[in-house]
C-alpha cells in the first residue's frame, strides 16, 4: 500500500476538530503550496501544483477544499475531501484573471461550511507560508473576525505518526538506500554533480517513488561545508569528501540519507573528521528514547562534542523532526521544552564542517519507549570507493 486509507483521513478531520474547538475558535484555514504541502495534503491527499491550496474547517460541520481556478479537475480525481471550491487566491503567482471562470469569496466558503452560524474566530495554520492575497482577502472579508495564528493544533497531531505513515516512510527510506547503492556503483571522477543526482533521481522513480524528498545534495570538494546548497556542474574528484543526502517520498512521507564518501582515500586530518562525525551521529542515536526531555538529549550531545575536542566544527544538532516534510516541527533544540514520546520520528542530522570541507550523516529514527528504530543504518560506514 503507497497511501493513507480514507478512514484515516477522516479521523485526522475529527481530532483536528477537537483541537479547533480547544483553542476557542470557530474555524480553521489551512494553507499549502506545492514545496510545503503537508498540511494541505494531510487533512485531504490533496498536493496542489502549480497553484496553492487550502483547507477551511469548521469546528463542527463539513471541512472544505480550497482550491485555485485550473486544478477543479485535477483536485475531484485526488481529494478525500469531496466539498471544493475554486478561489483566486489560490492561483498560480503568474496571476491569471480566467474571466469566464467562477470562482468563490471566502464568505461564500464560510456560509457552505458553517451555515446559520456566525464566525467571530479563525486560526490561521500554515502561518509561515500563508500568502498576502490569502491574509487580504480574509482581512477584507472577515473585518470583525479575529484572525490567530494556530499552526499547533495541526501541527501537533503531525508529530506522531500512525503505524500507515512510519510504513510510508520505511518504503521511502528503503527507496532511498537502493539509490544510494546505485550512486556508489557508478560514481567515478570526472561525472559532475548534477549526474550523480540523475542516478539518484532514476532510482527513485524505478523504486516507486512519486517524487523526491527534498532537494537531493550531491557537492565535492570545498562545497561540501555549505549546510544548505545546491548541486553543480563542479566534477567528482578524487581524493575529495563528496556529500550525499538522498531522499525518496513516498505516498506523501519523505526520506532522506545522508553520507561523506570518498574516490579514493582522505588525507588523515579529513578523514579523522569524517570519522568523528560518525561517532558524533551514533552518539545521538544512544540518547534518543521515549520520556526523555528533547533538550536533554542536546545538551547530553553538546557536551560530550565540546568534551572530544570537536566543537568548533559543529554548526547545529542533532536532529529535527521528518514526515510528510524532509524537516518539520519538532526541532531538536537546547531550547526545546516537549518530551520525546513513542512514534515521534526524526532525521538524526549531523553536520560538522571545517574551512575547506564539511560532512553530514543523516539517518531516520521512530522513538519507541526504550529507544529507537532505525529506518535507515545501512549506510552508516565510512566510504573510500
Amino acid at each position: 500500500m503507497n497511501c493513507i486509507p480514507d478512514s484515516e483521513f477522516h479521523s485526522r478531520i475529527k481530532r483536528f476538530q477537537e483541537n479547533i474547538r480547544s483553542a476557542r475558535l470557530d474555524a480553521a484555514l489551512v494553507h499549502g503550496n506545492e514545496s510545503d504541502f503537508a498540511n494541505v495534503r494531510y487533512l485531504s491527499e490533496y498536493w496542489p501544483t502549480f497553484e496553492a491550496g487550502g483547507v477551511f474547517v469548521p469546528a463542527e460541520g463539513e471541512p472544505v477544499l480550497l482550491i485555485g481556478p485550473e486544478s477543479e479537475t485535477y483536485a475531484r480525481g485526488r481529494s478525500k475531501i469531496p466539498n471544493i471550491e475554486k478561489m483566486v487566491e489560490y492561483r498560480e503567482s503568474a496571476e491569471p484573471q480566467y474571466p469566464g471562470i467562477s470562482v468563490a469569496s471566502y464568505k461564500q466558503v464560510v456560509e457552505r461550511a458553517m451555515p446559520g452560524q456566525q464566525l467571530r474566530s479563525l486560526g490561521l495554520v500554515g502561518y509561515s507560508v500563508m500568502t498576502l492575497p490569502v491574509y487580504t482577502s480574509l482581512q477584507r472579508d472577515f473585518a470583525g473576525v479575529e484572525l490567530v495564528k494556530a499552526d499547533d493544533t495541526l501541527v501537533d497531531l503531525r508529530i506522531i505518526k500512525s503505524d500507515n505513515e512510519i510504513a510510508l516512510m520505511k518504503k521511502a527510506f528503503a527507496i532511498s538506500g537502493k539509490a544510494i547503492d546505485a550512486i556508489l556503483a557508478e560514481i567515478k571522477p570526472g561525472m559532475t554533480e548534477l549526474q550523480v543526482i540523475g542516478i539518484a533521481q532514476r532510482e527513485i522513480y524505478k523504486g516507486g517513488g512519486e517524487y523526491e524528498g527534498h532537494a537531493l545534495y550531491c557537492f565535492c570538494g570545498p562545497a561540501t561545508n555549505n549546510a544548505i546548497s545546491r548541486p553543480t556542474h563542479n566534477k567528482i574528484k578524487k581524493g575529495e569528501v563528496i556529500q550525499l543526502n538522498i531522499g525518496a517520498r513516498v505516498g506523501g512521507y519523505s526520506s532522506s540519507i545522508g553520507l561523506p564518501v570518498s574516490i579514493g582515500p582522505l588525507s588523515a586530518r579529513k578523514k579523522r573528521l569524517v570519522e568523528f562525525g560518525l561517532e558524533a551521529h551514533r552518539k545521538t542515536l544512544e540518547l534518543i528514547k521515549g520520556g526523555k526531555p528533547a533538550a536533554e538529549v542536546v545538551r547530553d550531545y553538546e557536551a560530550w562534542v565540546k568534551q572530544e575536542g570537536f566543537e568548533k566544527y559543529m554548526l547545529y544538532g542533532p536532529c529535527h523532526g521528518i514526515g510528510m516534510m524532509e524537516v518539520e516541527r519538532p526541532w531538536m533544540e537546547s531550547a526545546s521544552t516537549y518530551t520525546l514520546k513513542p512514534n515521534m520520528t526524526f532525521q538524526v542530522d549531523t553536520f560538522f564542517c571545517a574551512e575547506d570541507f564539511g560532512l553530514r550523516w543523516e539517518n531516520g529514527v521512530r522513538v519507541t519507549k526504550t529507544g529507537i528504530e532505525h529506518l535507515s543504518k545501512n549506510h552508516m560506514r565510512l566510504i573510500e570507493l
